[in-house]
């Protein structure tokens, strides 16, 4: 079966699986949750066949490279991790409920890539290097765990807002794990994506050196991946060594996500410059 067949068996998974979590929200039952990660389980699956089917006929092709090179192939990558990164967190701690929020941002990233270019093209010379698979698998485990605290902080605020207001809770809101919970969830994918990304600009920065001859050249993904390492970096500390909790936390969760998401679309889409390749 074609790696584009697959993709849109995997696509509509995520989307099943995506309806399956609004549902549970209303109703609130275990069919109704094991069926939702049941689908995100096998979208994942189905998924990871197709990543390893078109690296495989990239060899077959004579081109013979990891499936990382543009970017469908990098959003394709994308939403598989963060698909793996949730269900690896549901799986340890059991809060299904987060999937209405983190699914369906897997199921929109792969959807999208119905619309780029999905042919397998030879790597442009700063892409023949060792260091592509360790950079983009770093980098994008890490923005893939940002996401998650995303979904995470989101429901945070929402939860918390109720609390405030001390309104009693409706059968949707009592289903969310405590505000106290979810900022802890929300903090710990942080910690796990920052060391990610901070492994992903150093070996990005030697692939640099090896490609252009200069490990930092200030190129506007470089900035941009500088930017979201320091917006994260400022919330480990404030919240390890300031004692910061609650909104604080959570809002810089929200804006660092949306730096990442900058970063790697906004300026691959808008900015020019050594990272160019990255929008084909």
């Amino acid at each position: 079966m074609e790696e584009s067949k697959l993709i849109g068996i995997a696509t509509f998974l995520y989307l099943g699986s995506s309806v399956f979590y609004l549902i549970y929200l209303t109703f609130q039952n275990k069919i109704i949750n094991r069926s939702a990660s049941g689908l995100a389980w096998l979208g994942l699956l189905v998924h990871t066949a197709a990543i390893i089917l078109r690296w495989v006929e990239s060899y077959q092709n004579g081109i013979g490279h990891a499936p990382l090179s543009n970017l469908y192939e990098s959003m394709v990558f994308f939403s598989w991790s963060i698909l793996l990164i949730y269900l690896i967190m549901e799986l340890k701690l059991k809060r299904y409920i987060l999937g209405i929020f983190v699914v369906p941002l897997g199921f929109v990233t792969l959807a999208a890539t119905s619309l780029l270019n999905s042919e397998i093209t030879p790597l442009v010379p700063a892409l023949q290097s060792n260091w592509l698979v360790s950079h983009v698998v770093s980098c994008f485990l890490g923005y893939a765990a940002f996401a998650v605290a995303f979904g995470a902080s989101i429901m945070y605020l929402i939860k918390l807002n109720q609390e405030e207001k001390d309104k009693e809770l409706g059968k949707i809101l009592s289903s969310f794990p405590k505000a106290k919970s979810l900022e802890e969830i929300a903090y710990k994918v942080t910690a796990i994506g920052f060391p990610l990304l901070t492994v992903g600009i150093v070996t990005g920065s030697a692939w640099a050196n090896y490609a252009w001859g200069s490990y930092w050249s200030w190129d506007p993904k470089e900035t941009w991946s500088l930017i979201v390492w320091l917006i994260y970096a400022t919330y480990l500390h404030a919240r390890v060594v300031r004692g910061w909790r609650g909104k604080k936390t959570a809002l810089l969760s929200i804006v660092g996500f949306m730096a990442t998401l900058f970063c790697y679309l906004g300026v691959n889409l808008l900015l020019s410059g050594l990272h160019s390749y990255g929008s084909g």
